[in-house]
């Protein structure tokens, strides 16, 4: 048992012109159950999209926030012009353009951009292919970034709860293996992820994210938030059934991301 990232949770001022804006750019299909939006980002994470009053109030958190919300959001491709693809898609839907596409000093080619929500996002490919744009782009992987105090430290927190590193460059940046399905998770400075966005760093509140992992069990779920505890988290709320017979806990990391854990009737 270990901790994987299963679930993206957004918390939004409005569900229904959150999925709109998502469901146009990442040309993908969405859920609707229990006011939560929810779009299957091909194939590489779940993306859901919640009321933010709603979402601070499952997992216990006061909903006030503001400026940087300490994450960013970044889905991966393969060429350039897919990156071009989805941001002009991003803009076309009320998207601010925070950093143009271009292509960085090690030859990576991104894009930063701010949804309507509030959420940052960068695009990203990694290397230059055939620069045609298929129909549409298709995102290879989808992370999360947490800017965090010291990256060493969360690490420990992470590594306690079972997951694997995959790149550690120490307090500058360190991320986790990817789970089948899942989405990659990765540690950086505050300071250091607001600068690489291109956003102010200042901010404080609820980040409007909550991380879910589903456990194959309640014994799981009980067994990880004990172990978040152990670790140096704080469950938020203790686990418990919900009203859909799902057995669910909330706890946040060190730094204060929130996290659910959640095994299915």
């Amino acid at each position: 048992m270990a901790l994987s990232l299963d679930i993206i949770t957004i918390g939004v001022p409005r569900v229904e012109a959150a999925c709109a804006f998502y469901t146009s750019v990442f040309s993908a299909t969405a859920t609707d159950h229990d006011h939560t939006a929810s779009l299957a980002l091909h194939g590489t994470v779940q993306l859901a999209l919640r009321q933010i009053d709603a979402l601070a109030d499952d997992s216990g958190t006061n909903p006030a926030t503001s400026g940087f919300r300490g994450f960013v959001l970044s889905s991966i491709v393969n060429q350039p012009a897919e990156v071009r693809a989805l941001l002009d898609a991003a803009t076309a839907n009320g998207a601010l353009i925070i950093k143009p596409a271009k292509k960085e000093f090690f030859g990576e080619f991104t894009a930063v951009y701010q949804a309507p929500d509030g959420a940052v996002w960068k695009l990203a490919a990694a290397k230059k292919e055939k620069d045609l744009v298929p129909a549409p782009p298709q995102p290879t992987e989808t992370a999360v970034f947490l800017g965090v105090a010291k990256p060493k430290a969360s690490k420990v927190f992470y590594e306690r709860l079972g997951m694997s590193v995959d790149r550690d460059y120490g307090d500058k940046f360190i991320d986790f293996a990817i789970a089948d399905g899942g989405c990659r998770l990765g540690l950086l400075p505050r300071r250091a992820l607001a600068k690489d966005a291109g956003v102010d760093e200042h901010g404080d509140g609820f980040s409007a994210l909550v991380l879910t992992h589903t456990a194959g069990s309640r014994d799981d779920v009980d067994t990880l938030l004990r172990a978040a505890h152990s670790a140096g988290g704080r469950v938020t709320a203790a686990a418990a059934p919900t009203d859909q017979d799902d057995y669910t806990g909330h706890f946040t990391d060190p730094d204060g991301f929130s996290w659910r854990v959640t095994a299915r009737a």
